[in-house]
């Protein structure tokens, strides 16, 4: 195998060939570490290379046959389960439980009378045994292994021939050929490129466990999210038992697709229902709490948007979010300064989305302004209203999607009044017998029917 030396970026995995304080593809500082540039690499066994191209009609198409687990909001997420060959990379913060998710998933399918090979090269076996116990995970057909060689980790897949293999995690595997250390750019991209012939080869399925940076992403090159099938973000709070499964990225099914567990001594149990979790704690007669419906993947979720306006002691007010982009919040602010006129720069404003959800729809913006209004007046927002509207620059309040959705949401949790836009407020019309309506076109009008 030829060898030769180039600077990598921890980041995005760029190549240089000279060392630079800045790498000039993702704009990062002191990412740049020399590895050993692999010219030639050992592939998988039975890869085989298809030279000769062909027409689109002579492509046989074969329908997916999806593996079912015991978590169907896992499979859901999936885009309805476990697709033979796929190569399925999980991150997630340290202690968020992600091995107990995977685990929990080989358990289900090995009590099919299914193999699956479990490689754990940052714990030992003794160690997954206690977790096992805990988890009361007892299959006969379950195999566990804590080899780090890529090499030796087809070995054991071509003896045991499982239905799925499980890595965890990605930055501890190396490739004997390449001197890097595991965890390098070099030994991560090497590791899941050959992993993923592996899989594409066998036709088994391959989870892989990901650690991940300080600013959330998937530590090691951004290549790494390329290679993959499937790309699923672990997230929540370790004081908390919520956690949040997030389809980043899927090639055979939705993505933005999210499912709810919540952890326990026996493990993940899944929430079927998350709009009852998100707002079943909320306190009647308090001011800044808003109800506005959101869609997560394919799903409809009534989320609490709340927000805390209080006196500044500072020369310069404080502008905390907790779940909303820092960015939407300023912009929330200045419309409701310029467009409402209230004086909110000698103010400190903070706003949070309970359940620890991260709020990008926009759909949300009128229900958090409502809720700065509320809290800024001293005025309690009605306990069974929900809000949803875009918020512009101007003032105006800008249609959202799937309008249905959101109502039929919102009725199956017992709320009786809407304040919507008014352009949505004709495809709404279907459920005027359950909910009172309150169409409005700028920001002022939905704040004269809150105040």
């Amino acid at each position: 195998m030829k060898q030769k030396t180039a600077w990598f970026c921890t980041s995005c995995g760029n190549k240089q060939a000279k060392w630079a304080g800045q790498c000039p593809v993702c704009q990062e500082w002191n990412t740049l570490q020399e590895e050993v540039e692999v010219v030639e690499r050992s592939k998988a066994p039975g890869i085989k290379k298809l030279t000769q191209p062909v027409r689109l009609d002579e492509i046989v198409n074969r329908p997916l046959e999806r593996a079912k687990t015991c978590f169907s909001e896992f499979d859901k997420v999936l885009g309805g389960g476990v697709v033979p060959g796929s190569l399925i990379l999980v991150g997630g913060d340290p202690g968020i439980g992600k091995s107990t998710l995977s685990l929990q998933v080989a358990h289900s399918l090995a009590k099919k009378d299914s193999a699956v090979l479990y490689i754990s090269g940052e714990e030992s076996l003794e160690q997954i045994a206690l977790r096992a116990k805990r988890l009361h995970v007892e299959a006969s057909h379950l195999l566990f292994s804590n080899a780090t060689e890529v090499t030796e980790i087809a070995r054991w897949v071509k003896e045991c021939s499982p239905s799925l293999l499980i890595i965890d995690s990605i930055q501890i595997l190396f490739h004997s050929d390449i001197p890097s250390s595991p965890g390098s750019v070099t030994q991560v991209r090497e590791c899941t490129s050959y992993l993923m012939n592996l899989a594409k080869a066998t036709g088994i399925a391959t989870i892989i466990i990901g650690h991940v940076t300080k600013s959330g992403e998937i530590a090691g090159p951004r290549v790494l999210e390329h290679l993959v099938d499937t790309v699923l973000y672990f997230e929540g709070e370790k004081q908390q038992n919520l956690r949040l499964l997030r389809s980043m990225k899927n090639r055979f099914g939705p993505t933005d697709e999210i499912a709810v567990f919540q952890m326990g001594e026996l493990g993940l149990s899944e929430i079927t229902n998350p709009s009852k979790l998100f707002i079943e704690d909320r306190a009647k007669g308090t001011t800044g709490s808003v109800i506005t419906p959101m869609i997560e993947g394919t799903r409809p979720i009534l989320i609490e948007a709340q927000a805390l306006v209080t006196d500044t002691f500072y020369p310069t007010p404080s502008r905390r979010s907790a779940g909303l982009d820092p960015n939407r919040l300023a912009l929330l602010l200045a419309v409701c300064e310029k467009r409402a006129r209230f004086k909110l720069h000698q103010s400190d404003v903070f706003v949070s989305v309970t359940g620890g959800l991260k709020i990008t729809e926009p759909a949300a913006d009128l229900g958090f302004l409502l809720a700065i209004v509320s809290s800024f007046a001293n005025k309690v927002f009605d306990h069974d209203t929900i809000v949803i509207g875009e918020v512009g620059l101007g003032g105006e309040v800008r249609a959202v999607s799937r309008i249905e959705a959101r109502l039929k949401e919102a009725i199956q949790m017992g709320f009786t009044r809407c304040i919507l836009p008014a352009k949505n407020h004709k495809s709404a019309e279907p459920f005027r017998k359950s909910l009172q309506f309150h169409p409005v076109s700028w920001v002022d009008e939905a704040i004269d029917a809150v105040l």
